[in-house]
């Protein structure tokens, strides 16, 4: 790493390069956001509209307190930088950068926990945002909070700190309505169905599981005072490498620690349904409605699904990046006839959408070379991304009595890939995944049972689609395929 150049920071932002848009500070900045999960996605979407809509509306008290759930990392990177990071968007049109200000301050929660509590029972914080991904929520296979969890367990007894993103809220909102009261929006930013609902019941099922002289009364606070709109977000975030940091130093003039990548596309569509004041963010590009599941499920079944067949797919022949998947013509075509075979037949569209135009975009938008999004970053976490962005297709499709083919495809490929473990070029293939000693166990055995095997694992397949001869017989025929092929 390069240490010679100066480090990003309020004291260097006069060395910035001339033309770098750069997100300054008002005087009356304060924080009156707390963000659980505060990785890369989060500072390259909800943070730039934060800060856009901060600038519309000419106030600074939407800064953000963002919470690290684990790593100290984004501490390391942002807290000598005085919250301060570059974000870099490049396409075929060229590459920008541009640094954002509105994140005031970086807590980890494994070292400051009480700070976290302080922070969401502050009676300036109106919103909590999260994006802890997934697995974070640590639900059950029923959609419940997962009561035999380790973690969940702990935080419920209360005698450390909490561990878990629910814990960590729950114990939050608990110290807000002990010290004011004060209503409090919580918005959910993670590809969930319904995320607002997932959360709200979360929270519930943490407070039935308290002992009922506890968690009652925080129960009843918890649905008079605090909201939970539902939310989707989209922008494609490429993890950072050593060369968007090299290129971001050259443009900025400085050096950037806690860039991100990001590509120029966002889109932000949130449930109009607030417990008080919140930023404006409908000035900043982000939509408010009614009803946020249309666009939801769009982006879902169409962007998010067709992202992990070339995942799984790319990964499988080789492919570095989704891009490089995006240039085989037999991969290109599947993940087109993905969206408009399987997905499309099954969406409502919303009314602002022209979803032609959408997938043109998608396909477009994954075959942004400068992006360089890993396959294997987009294969993590599958047994918990394939029922959101895959199953619920799949199931549409088979009730419709029609043959989900190229969603069954996606997931006879991450079959393979859990069962084979390394590419075409003999390389190995990482699972990274909350249920990887589950799905190994399951993968192990005769190829000739792998589809069997895997169907059975019911955190992943419910009873509907284990018994459906049509989905298993496709998806055995994709399995053969990609064994044959690879």
């Amino acid at each position: 790493m390069t240490t010679d150049v100066p480090r990003l920071s309020g004291a260097t932002l006069g060395r910035i390069a001339p033309g770098v848009h750069v997100g300054t500070r008002r005087p009356d900045a304060a924080v009156g956001i707390v963000h659980l999960g505060i990785g890369a996605f989060h500072r390259a979407h909800q943070a730039v509209y934060t800060e856009e809509a901060m600038a519309a509306e000419g106030v600074g008290h939407w800064g953000i307190c963002g919470v690290t759930q684990r790593s100290r990392a984004v501490v390391d990177q942002l807290g000598p930088q005085d919250g301060f990071y570059g974000v870099l968007e490049g396409s075929d049109d060229g590459v920008s950068v541009r640094v954002v200000g509105s994140v005031l301050e970086v807590v980890s929660a494994g070292e400051q926990p009480e700070l976290v509590q302080s922070r969401i029972a502050d009676e300036a914080v109106r919103v909590v945002t999260l994006t802890v991904t997934e697995k974070g929520y640590r639900r059950d296979a029923s959609g419940r909070l997962d009561l035999r969890d380790a973690g969940v367990q702990a935080d419920l007894t209360g005698t450390d700190a909490p561990v878990t993103a629910i814990g960590r809220l729950v114990r939050g909102l608990q110290e807000r309505n002990r010290r004011h009261g004060a209503s409090i929006t919580v918005l959910s930013c993670d590809n969930l169905v319904g995320n607002g609902e997932v959360v709200r019941g979360l929270v519930a099922d943490f407070c039935a599981a308290l002992p009922t002289a506890e968690g009652e009364p925080l129960r009843e606070w918890v649905a008079s005072s605090v909201s939970f709109p539902s939310s989707m977000v989209d922008r494609i975030v490429p993890a950072t490498t050593d060369d968007d940091r090299a290129q971001a130093r050259q443009l900025l003039g400085v050096r950037d620690d806690g860039l991100v990548v990001a590509e120029p596309f966002r889109q932000w569509v949130i449930e109009d349904d607030f417990a008080g004041p919140v930023p404006a963010w409908h000035r900043a590009g982000a939509t408010l409605t009614a009803d946020v599941a249309p666009y939801e499920a769009v982006k879902l079944r169409l962007l998010n699904a067709t992202h992990s067949l070339l995942a799984y797919t790319g990964a499988l022949a080789g492919y570095t990046t989704i891009a490089e998947a995006m240039r085989d013509d037999r991969l290109s075509a599947a993940a087109t006839a993905l969206m408009a075979q399987d997905a499309l037949p099954t969406l409502t569209r919303p009314d602002d959408l022209d979803l032609a135009d959408y997938q043109q975009s998608v396909l477009a938008r994954f075959a942004n070379p400068v992006l360089r999004h890993r396959t294997t970053q987009v294969a993590m976490d599958g047994s918990q991304k394939l029922p959101v962005r895959l199953l619920g297709t799949v199931r549409d499709r088979l009730r419709a009595g029609a043959e989900p083919r190229w969603a069954a495809l996606a997931v006879a490929a991450w079959m393979v890939y859990v069962a084979r473990e390394r590419d075409a070029l003999g390389r190995p293939l990482p699972l990274d995944d909350p249920l990887a000693d589950r799905l190994r166990t399951a993968a192990a055995g005769p190829e000739s049972g792998l589809v069997e095997r895997m169907l059975a694992v019911e955190e992943v397949f419910d009873p509907e689609l284990r018994d459906s001869a049509v989905f298993r017989g496709l998806i055995a025929e994709g399995v053969k395929e990609l064994l044959v092929t690879r």
